[in-house]
């Protein structure tokens, strides 16, 4: 793998897992030059730390707590509009996933697994200013101009994408065990928080019972039964 060298690049990395982070910097400050101007491990705490640092690239974990990933890159770039931002996701990738983050204005979106192959030659398109997409995100970006109609909706498991990216992690963490006060931690919300954020999704999702949610989870490849 080549590298640009890029004079100066300042990378803000905003994932709530530290560990991750400290491999991401790790891999990032191996390019002279590189380096990692900041660290958040919160939505909130992103859009602050991009707003004194002003990097060049920020970094943002889809799931982020707080604030999800794509309302993170839709704030940064209205404060920083020069600022690229990729999105970095542990999720599914799903097609309409995949399409809301560049409509958020991210220019790459990378899953966590494929971080070793990919990030460092996203990170040198970016600071071109050049959007970088995986083979994936390329056809569906590509299907989405030549079929626009049948990007409406069809083909698509019900309600799979009708969660946001925090209430997908919200129900992950339920339906996977943890308690509404383990949630709450988890998210760094309140306990009432969660429960009014879990009705709110059984609500959405037209589910009744608990039981209901955790196979609404198992269906759409949220959780592994």
């Amino acid at each position: 793998m080549s590298v640009t060298r890029i004079k100066q690049l300042k990378v803000l990395l905003a994932d709530d897992h530290e560990l991750l982070r400290k491999g991401l910097r790790a891999l990032i400050e191996r390019v002279p030059e590189w380096r990692v101007c900041g660290e958040a491990s919160t939505g909130p705490e992103a859009i602050a730390a991009a707003g004194r640092q002003r990097p060049d690239i920020a970094v943002v974990d889809l799931a982020m707590p707080g604030l999800d990933g794509l309302e993170v890159a839709r704030r940064i770039k209205r404060k920083l509009p020069s600022c690229e931002v990729l999105i970095f996701t542990g999720c599914n990738e799903s097609d309409d996933l995949i399409r809301k983050v560049f409509a958020s204005g991210a220019s790459s979106y990378i899953s966590k697994a494929d971080a070793g192959k990919f990030l460092i030659d996203a990170l040198t398109s970016l600071a071109a200013h050049k959007p970088y997409v995986t083979r994936k995100a390329s056809a569906v970006m590509f299907a989405s101009f030549t079929h626009p109609q049948k990007q409406l909706g069809q083909g698509r498991p019900a309600g799979a994408e009708r969660l946001s990216p925090s209430e997908n992690l919200l129900v992950r963490l339920l339906a996977g065990g943890h308690s509404n006060a383990a949630a709450a931690r988890r998210q760094r919300v309140s306990v009432r928080a969660v429960e009014t954020r879990r009705a709110g999704i059984m609500r959405k999702l037209q589910l009744k019972t608990f039981a209901d949610l955790v196979r609404y989870a198992a269906r759409n490849d949220i959780i592994k039964l």
